[in-house]
């Protein structure tokens, strides 16, 4: 579960709302199929930056402070007083979000939707004379449709408002706000009562959601393609220290919101090297996770390039990494089963969907030796995959998780278990020796949707700019210590991957312009944070988008098909 931070730092304000929209959506969803399901078993990773944000937002929902757009609008009392700008923020992000699942199930807002388009083909400007009420309606459909399916089934006030369709109130307004409020009040809380009782294991990611291996070492990103390209500058100044930073963040965020350090990471994007691995064994990790592809180039570097075997058993088990220094074990995404479930299922039948990933794990177990017990690792978003399907994939995972709690041959487990029983004579699960590690990510094998094309390598040079900016200043004893702390803060969200994910001309023209200005913007502040005026560059868009990618391109299939 992860989300990138969506604050813009000077003022503190939200420019995208997708933390809580996912938090009243998925969130609370895969925490009511597992509060459902007692007897599944799940790890489940938060990303600490993300945490951040919804201990954020319920600071704004107690205090009445709310710094986000829209939020603000829906409480606001006289939507008819709304300016042009506002007006058109609302129009222009209230109908964001997968047509087919979202919109047109529903008469009132597809009506909205309707009406929106006939007045745009008389002109953009006649948008404006909407009327508050519309707005208000907008406002309010906007966020129902965001609801988590649990929480459609459980509110009688989501039920009453759906109901009503229209001609919303303002006191229904402030009912609809302050169950958004109380939904996310209760995330953590929830997470951390299902990790107590030992249903769930909770893990980390490097705190604002950095590649690791690039942060070290840009020449990382050849060790899977030999012929990348590289930004200008020969690394990012003074890397290694600030992956400690963002590694022992995490782990002191991790206590205080879950009670314990973390026992394992999914390093962001499972991007992994084999100097990152020693430092996650350093920081106190027993295990860390990444993609099949990742597996495929470490075991054929350790052959000498000899083919692996034909059975794909050699993927289903722990390995032990060596990395120089304390043991790490290593899982690896099964990649076909996971992206079946990120992009095939939600065209099927929830049924027959969860039908099919049993069937795959029966399979599997059928053609193990007798003498072991294959380890099948399922890794995927626990955010985005969601509302292609129908109900918020409400039958699949109901279904799903029914299926495996009761299956006779198959167990759920969690990777701190997994790890334990390696130690447990009656345990038929083995771990094997990888003194190979081909650094790369689950995407592809490789780090080419981070780095390697010549807008992402610009955005890289930029931050590599700013960053020895940032050191020069921070020697310079011109900041106070909040003012170091401040810049620090800024900097260590520039240096999170999802500027990197979204630039490319294959993704979205709006999805790109939004973080490519979001990065742009924190860039400058960082400048300013710093007392230093930010480059002329900073003004001039970095990448620009034009594809019209699988899922809106927040997830990829890791083999790039």
């Amino acid at each position: 579960m992860h989300q990138p931070d969506y604050r813009e730092y000077q003022r503190g304000e939200y420019v995208l709302p997708w933390t809580y929209l996912h938090a009243m959506k998925d969130y609370t969803d895969m925490a009511f199929h597992l509060e459902q399901h007692p007897q599944a078993r799940a790890v489940v990773n938060f990303v600490p930056i993300l945490l951040e944000q919804l201990h954020d937002y319920e600071q704004q929902f107690r205090s009445g402070e709310i710094r986000d757009a829209l939020l603000k609008m829906l409480k606001h009392e006289r939507l008819d007083e709304l300016g042009d700008e506002q007006r058109l923020h609302i129009l222009d992000s209230c109908f964001k979000s997968d047509h087919a699942k979202m919109l047109k199930p529903y008469r009132a807002y597809q009506h909205l939707f309707d009406l929106l388009k006939v007045l745009e083909g008389h002109g953009r400007e006649n948008v404006t004379y909407l009327s508050g009420q519309y707005l208000a309606d907008l406002l309010v459909w906007y966020h129902l449709v965001w609801m988590g399916e649990s929480l459609r089934r459980s509110s009688e006030l989501v039920a009453r408002l759906m109901t009503k369709g229209s001609q919303f109130t303002y006191a229904e307004r402030m009912e609809l706000f302050g169950l958004i409020g109380a939904v996310i009040a209760d995330i953590v809380p929830r997470y951390r009562k299902l990790a107590e009782r030992g249903q769930i294991e909770i893990s980390s990611t490097p705190y604002n959601h950095p590649i690791m291996p690039l942060l070290i070492d840009f020449t990382a990103a050849r060790e899977s393609e030999p012929n990348a390209p590289l930004p200008q500058a020969v690394q990012y100044p003074g890397g290694l220290s600030r992956v400690h930073a963002h590694l022992a963040n995490a782990m002191e965020g991790h206590r205080q919101n879950f009670g314990a350090p973390p026992h394992g990471m999914w390093p962001s994007e499972g991007g992994v090297s084999r100097a990152t691995l020693k430092l996650l064994a350093e920081h106190g990790c027993e295990w860390t996770a990444t993609g099949q592809a990742v597996l495929a180039n470490s075991l054929l570097r350790e052959m000498n390039d000899h083919p692996l075997p034909g059975s794909s058993g050699y993927l289903y088990k722990p390995y032990q990494v060596d990395t120089g220094g304390a043991p790490i074990y290593c899982f690896f995404r099964d990649d076909g089963l996971s992206d079946k479930v990120g992009f095939e299922y939600a065209k099927w039948k929830g049924d027959d969907a969860a039908a099919d990933f049993v069937h795959h794990l029966e399979e599997i177990l059928r053609h193990a030796p007798d003498e072991e017990e294959p380890v099948v690792t399922v890794i995927l978003d626990g955010e985005n995959a969601w509302e292609y399907y129908p109900y918020n994939a409400y039958y699949f995972l109901s279904e799903l998780y029914a299926k495996l709690e009761n299956h006779p041959d198959i167990r759920t487990t969690t990777f701190h278990e997994c790890v334990q029983s390696l130690n447990d004579p009656k345990s038929k699960v083995t771990a094997s020796k990888l003194h190979q590690m081909v650094a790369g990510s689950w995407v592809y094998g490789t780090f080419s949707t981070w780095i390697g094309s010549p807008d992402k390598n610009r955005g890289w040079d930029l931050l590599c700019d700013a960053k020895r900016s940032y050191d020069i200043v921070m020697a310079s004893g011109r900041l106070t210590d909040e003012e170091k702390r401040l810049a620090t803060l800024q900097l260590a969200d520039c240096e999170g991957s999802d500027w990197f994910w979204w630039f490319g001309d294959y993704n979205s023209a709006l999805s790109v312009a939004s973080f490519d200005n979001l990065f742009r913007r924190n860039l400058s502040n960082l400048y300013r944070l710093l007392k230093l005026p930010p480059p002329l560059e900073l003004q001039h868009v970095i990448s620009v988008g034009s594809g019209d990618p699988a899922m809106g391109g927040t997830m990829r299939r890791s083999d790039g098909m």
